[in-house]
Formats: C-alpha cells, sequence, structure tokens
C-alpha cells in the first residue's frame, strides 16, 4: 500500500471510532439529563413539603 491508501485508511477508522464515541456520548447525556430531570423533580417535592406547616 502507498502512504496515501495508509493514511486514508487511518483516516476512515479515525472517523468510524470518533463517530462511535460520539454516539456513545450523546446516548450518555440523555441518560445524565434524565437524571437532572428526576433529581430536580425531587427537589421541587422536597422544597415543597418544607414550605408546608406542621401538622398539628
Amino acid at each position: 500500500m502507498t502512504q496515501a491508501t495508509e493514511n486514508g485508511i487511518d483516516l476512515a477508522a479515525t472517523v468510524v471510532a470518533l463517530t462511535a464515541e460520539a454516539a456513545e456520548l450523546h446516548t450518555r447525556i440523555g441518560a445524565l439529563h434524565e437524571e437532572l430531570v428526576a433529581l430536580n423533580e425531587q427537589m421541587n417535592a422536597i422544597s415543597a413539603a418544607l414550605r408546608q406547616p406542621p401538622s398539628r
């Protein structure tokens, strides 16, 4: 193989690897976003409970 062909193969492999990594990161970002939404809902519920007058 020529140097140009080898570089093309290396470049293609790099693009494939980076694309796969980007997809994994995108999935992880989605999961983290869902966790943050759930945490925010819990914090809102706790905050609302703390604002309630004590029951007798």
